[in-house]
This record gives structure tokens, C-alpha cells and sequence, in this order.
């Protein structure tokens, strides 16, 4: 029984790796498109390292060194920082049916992004108890170790790429709302989401125009989702 308990975690590791290759071309490159950005707004290559290293954040890193680069006060930073991270707090009780009490799982929640979660709330419910920790560490591991190394890429050898190729510096900072329209297109196959998804575009840009650049994808998200609801509930009372 212990021979074949250990060859399926062994198989678990290796089965999370191969499910999460794929996201590799996605995290490489942003990741590419975060180190360089964040040299150019006046951190340090080991600086932005650690950023992706500990913060590991997508998103939130792009408007950590943003806000940071731009002046604004501690305390935006930090809650807008907290607030995109927010929808981790949905990501938990999805995940919670598929895990047991070990203390492993906590310290790898680290590894928990938006892509590492579609694949475990897929992959999780197919695997054995025993095999489900060991598939979530190979998978959460070979994304975060891309990410990182995509970062290390971009802050030591951007500048250099750029200089090379300088179409690279128009296209990088590109690389992040594409991967996220690539993750959205999928969700205007109906009226609730093309709504709520459009008028958030256009109130971010709004906002922007404005001159609230800070502030403007957090409102728009929630101007989106508040409109997503109220779109839904008139048609259901239209139907009813």
C-alpha cells in the first residue's frame, strides 16, 4: 500500500506539471512585459524580482510599481493593491470541497493565480484525495517558477531586447490586457456579460480621461458588476 500511495503522489507532481506547461508562453511573456516596466519606473532588477517573487500578483504588480513610480501615498497602494486581489476571496470556497486539513495547502496558496484556479477547479475534483496536494504544488510551482523567471528575463535582459528591437517597447506593455482579453473573450456569449464587460471598458476609459488613472479599473469593475446584476434581474422580471 505504501509502494502505491507513493507513486501516485509521484504521479500527481508529474500530472500537475504537464497541465500547467501550457501556461507557460502566457506568464513567460508578461512576466517579460513586468520586468521591464518596472526598471523603467525606477526599481531595481532585484527589486522587481522580489516583487513577482513574493507579490505574485499579475495585475496588482503592473499597478504596484505604477502608483509607486507615480508618488501616490502608502495606503492607495496598498488597498488597491488588496482590493484587485480580492477575487481570491471567491477563489477560496470553490477550491475548499477538494481540500483536506494538511498545513501543506496553506503555504501553497501562494501559487494560487487566475489560471491555476480554472485549472484546479477542473482538474481537482478528478483526482484522489491522496493525489490532489501533490497536483496543486507541481502546477502552482512551474507557474510561479515562469513567472519569476520571465520577470529575472525582463529586468536583466529587456533593456537590452528593446534596444535591439524597439517594436518590443510598444508591444510589452500589451502583454498583460491581452492575456486578460484572451481570458474574457470567452464571456461575451451572452447579454448579462457583454454588458457588465463593455461598460466597464468604457467607464475605466472615462475615468481615465477624467483624470482618475488610480482609481479607474476598481470603479469601473464594480460599476461592471453592479450592472451585470441589474441587466440579469430585468430581464428575469421581463420574462416572469
Amino acid at each position: 500500500m505504501s509502494t502505491q500511495a507513493d507513486t501516485l503522489k509521484t504521479y500527481s507532481w508529474i500530472a500537475g506539471f504537464k497541465d500547467a506547461l501550457p501556461l507557460m508562453g502566457g506568464y513567460v511573456s508578461v512576466a517579460v512585459s513586468f520586468g521591464v516596466i518596472s526598471l523603467q519606473s525606477g526599481f531595481s532588477v532585484w527589486e522587481t524580482i522580489a516583487i513577482s517573487a513574493l507579490i505574485y500578483a499579475g495585475a496588482s504588480q503592473f499597478l504596484f510599481v505604477a502608483m509607486v513610480a507615480a508618488g501616490a501615498p502608502v495606503w492607495l497602494v496598498i488597498t488597491l493593491t488588496l482590493l484587485i486581489n480580492a477575487r481570491h476571496v471567491v477563489y477560496g470556497p470553490n477550491l475548499a470541497p477538494y481540500i483536506n486539513k494538511k498545513p501543506w495547502w496553506l503555504m501553497f496558496m501562494h501559487g494560487l493565480t487566475d489560471q491555476v484556479f480554472a485549472l484546479a477547479h477542473t482538474r481537482l475534483p478528478q483526482l484522489y484525495n491522496d493525489a490532489r496536494l501533490g497536483w496543486f504544488i507541481g502546477a502552482s510551482l512551474i507557474a510561479w517558477v515562469s513567472w519569476v523567471g520571465g520577470t529575472a528575463l525582463g529586468a536583466i535582459m529587456g533593456g537590452e531586447l528593446i534596444e535591439k528591437w524597439p517594436l518590443l517597447g510598444e508591444v510589452l506593455p500589451f502583454a498583460l490586457p491581452s492575456l486578460f482579453l484572451v481570458l474574457l473573450a470567452p464571456r461575451f456569449d451572452s447579454v448579462y456579460w457583454s454588458v457588465a464587460l463593455g461598460s466597464a471598458v468604457v467607464i475605466a476609459m472615462v475615468f481615465k480621461l477624467v483624470g482618475y488613472t488610480n482609481v479607474a479599473i476598481p470603479l469601473a469593475a464594480v460599476c461592471g458588476t453592479l450592472l451585470y446584476y441589474v441587466v440579469r434581474n430585468a430581464c428575469k422580471v421581463e420574462k416572469g
